[in-house]
């Protein structure tokens, strides 16, 4: 139990693969895969490899912030959602900034028009970092303030 941070059920990330920053993220325990909201996805093939395009509203107060990303395809998963329906998304790998740490993620991307937050931080994207307390929140910018 030696180094891991304290976090919330709610926090920010940076994906500066991505581009974003102060992304506002649910910290869920009970999902294994972390997921991103995108839309507009085209798959396109980049030296032989299959990428992907997708916007992105990173500001939740202002949808019309948008943001273009590419990335590498890493995989294709099925994946249970929230409301136990399988879907196959796109995987893929980008680096997280959390706590003053960054590390390699994997992130399903999936339509999450729905749901209050555009990121969902799993379990195996917070293994060995963090110990979560669902009672708080944002705990990682009151330690760094």
């Amino acid at each position: 139990m030696t180094n891991k941070i304290l976090v919330g059920s709610l926090e920010q990330c940076n994906l500066p693969g991505l581009g974003i920053t102060e992304l506002h993220v649910r910290v869920d325990t009970g999902a294994a895969t972390s997921s991103l909201h995108v839309d507009n996805i085209e798959e396109f093939e980049l030296d032989g490899e299959s990428w992907i395009r997708f916007d992105i509203h990173p500001d939740i107060h202002d949808v019309q912030k948008l943001r273009r990303c590419e990335a590498k395809v890493s995989s294709r998963r099925k994946v249970k959602s929230s409301t136990a329906t399988k879907q196959r998304r796109y995987v893929i790998e980008t680096m997280i900034e959390m706590a003053e740490q960054h590390w390699p993620i994997q992130l399903t991307l999936t339509d999450r028009s729905e749901m209050t937050y555009l990121m969902l931080l799993g379990r195996e994207a917070m293994a060995g970092k963090f110990i979560v307390d669902p009672s708080l929140e944002y705990l990682l910018n009151s330690q760094a303030e």
